[in-house]
């Protein structure tokens, strides 16, 4: 950068060129030397020379860095203890040499910290000067942070000397994401907490004197983000993304017939969707001989083989199917529960980024985080306020739209699903609401009549399958062009797909697995502009008798 170029005449270029292939010629004889003696396994300092030649020119050539290991290793049994140091010391020297042709030489830092690993007495103290010139020439080098920390833990220093070392990094240049990381790894090993968990948790004291470092980090330089990052892990991921991780799936059913206890029912479970992966809904037939008709309900009680958890399921006479699932609060679902201390700091830090983004109105990190802030508040009172800062937030950075109006979609339903009264909401309307994805499907098991019209929806998901109790799906205004997801819904009596973007009679091939289906509106897609088209389709799906086109 700023450097002038120099025009070259014609024998200047001849003359460079000449050169280049010289070395070129050199390299790669010297590279078949080295494989040729590896090969017949002359492994002596001949091939250390050769390796040195080619390496100190280009360090990136992992291929020799395993010769020389190979080598060492046979000189360690050959070499008297004399020798053997002075070879090491030489081989750091070599290494040194190295880095400072390419700082960030993947294969130099392994092949030092393999060299150190195998020392009986390694001289930690000089690697972390190594590391600290290093650090002093690009104070980003996330080569030499990876292996100060791996001298740091051989020569256990004390977590606080280098918590006091980020921090003069730091200070020198707040734009430094390994520093910033370093601490997030430090800290938790200075304030551990009982049940803090694997997110490390700090002390309030410190979390309160942590954030006003990063805000004036932000602060210097809003667009830097390494500074938002860390300010994201300190108010806790818990706080912004918490997520509920289901238990492993049950394999044994017990019965319990009018309060006896019964023997365990061996049944085969299944996803909705039928696939063989992790889900949140798991579904099993019972076998006819564990059900009495004579009595008004059955309760069994599903048990995880792998540990003690257990829940009950109650089967009323004369239904086919009985549920099974924990009450949904909106601390479970979405948010943590906060504590009076919590509340006060987030709400105290939703502030700062609002004055931030007074005096910084187009900074993208500001606006997420105060996105994220409000959610982690309160996201049904925040909610109309945080459609407006999606809107802004997609104007600052339009790059990112698609994936902003994913998260703003995931935001709604999330909000819908809260405002929805546990077993009561058998309808829902997410009509008009700018959707372009459907996530938390698992948490409308109960739904009979969806409506997603008016929206911006390219697809119907594959999870859409665990709505076992979905009878009408009205799904209009959209730009639906699959319909993958619409398979082994067993109550599915209606689809209304009108004005979408169904361009083949074959994309409807999945609806032939709902059993149920007698109502199909297709008005106002491409599919129904060609001629038979509805002879076509009568074919396709004969079980649904009535197809509107």
């Amino acid at each position: 950068h700023g450097r002038l170029k120099v025009k070259t005449s014609e024998e200047q270029a001849e003359a460079k060129r000449l050169e280049r292939e010289q070395k070129l010629k050199l390299y790669q004889a010297a590279t078949q030397t080295v494989f040729q003696k590896r090969q017949a396994g002359e492994l002596d300092e001949s091939v250390l020379e050769l390796t040195s030649q080619i390496l100190g020119a280009n360090p990136d050539f992992a291929t020799l860095w395993n010769c020389r290991r190979e080598v060492l290793q046979q000189l360690e049994v050959q070499k008297s203890p004399e020798e053997l140091a002075t070879l090491v010391k030489a081989e750091l020297g070599f290494l040194e040499s190295c880095l400072r042709v390419n700082p960030k030489s993947y294969g130099t830092w392994h092949h030092r910290c393999w060299l150190l690993g195998r020392l009986p007495e390694p001289n930690w103290a000089r690697e972390l000067e190594l590391c600290a010139r290093f650090l002093e020439v690009d104070e980003r080098n996330f080569h030499c942070w990876d292996y100060r920390r791996f001298v740091a833990a051989q020569a256990a220093v004390p977590p606080a000397e280098e918590l006091a070392f980020t921090d003069s990094l730091i200070t020198r240049n707040f734009s430094n994401y390994s520093s910033w990381h370093y601490r997030s790894c430090l800290l938790p090993q200075l304030h551990p907490q009982p049940d803090s968990g694997p997110q490390g948790r700090l002390p309030e004291d410190v979390l309160l004197k942590e954030l006003e470092l990063v805000q004036n980090a932000f602060f210097t330089d809003p667009n830097d983000q390494s500074a938002w990052f860390y300010h994201r892990w300190l108010l806790g991921r818990d706080c912004f993304f918490p997520q509920l991780i289901p238990r492993t799936p049950c394999l044994l059913l017990k019965g319990t017939v009018d309060g006896g206890p019964g023997s365990p029912l061996a049944v085969e479970w299944r996803t909705p969707e039928g696939r063989n992966r992790p889900s949140h809904v798991w579904l099993c037939d019972l076998p006819a001989t564990s059900l009495n008709d004579q009595l008004p309900q059955h309760t069994f009680r599903v048990i995880w083989t792998a540990g003690d958890a257990q829940k009950e399921c109650v089967l009323l006479k004369g239904r086919q199917e009985g549920w099974c699932r924990d009450s949904a609060t909106d601390e479970q679902l979405f948010r943590c529960e906060l504590s009076v201390e919590k509340s006060t700091v987030l709400q105290s830090e939703l502030e700062s980024c609002k004055e931030l983004q007074e005096l910084e109105p187009e900074n993208k990190w500001c606006l997420l985080t105060i996105i994220l802030l409000m959610r982690a508040l309160d996201p049904l009172q925040y909610e109309k306020e945080t459609l407006q800062y999606f809107q802004t937030l997609k104007a600052v950075d339009p790059m990112r739209a698609a994936y902003l109006d994913d998260l703003r979609s995931k935001f709604l339903l999330e909000n819908s699903v809260l405002k929805m009264e546990y077993a009561e909401v058998r309808v829902l309307h997410l009509g008009h609401k700018d959707l372009t994805v459907l996530c938390h499907l698992e948490q409308l098991l109960l739904v009979t009549h969806l409506d997603l019209s008016h929206n911006r929806l390219r697809a119907l998901p594959p999870a859409l399958a665990a709505l076992r109790c979905l009878e009408v799906l009205q799904a209009n205004d959209n730009v639906i062009e699959s319909l993958d997801g619409v398979t082994n819904l067993p109550r599915l009596q209606e689809l209304v797909l009108c004005n979408n973007r169904l361009q083949q009679p074959a994309v409807l091939q999945p609806l032939a697995s709902c059993p149920r289906l007698t109502l199909l509106n297709l008005q106002g897609n491409p599919l129904c502009q060609a001629e038979g088209s509805s002879e076509h389709l009568a074919e396709l799906l004969p079980s649904v008798s009535s197809i509107l086109t």
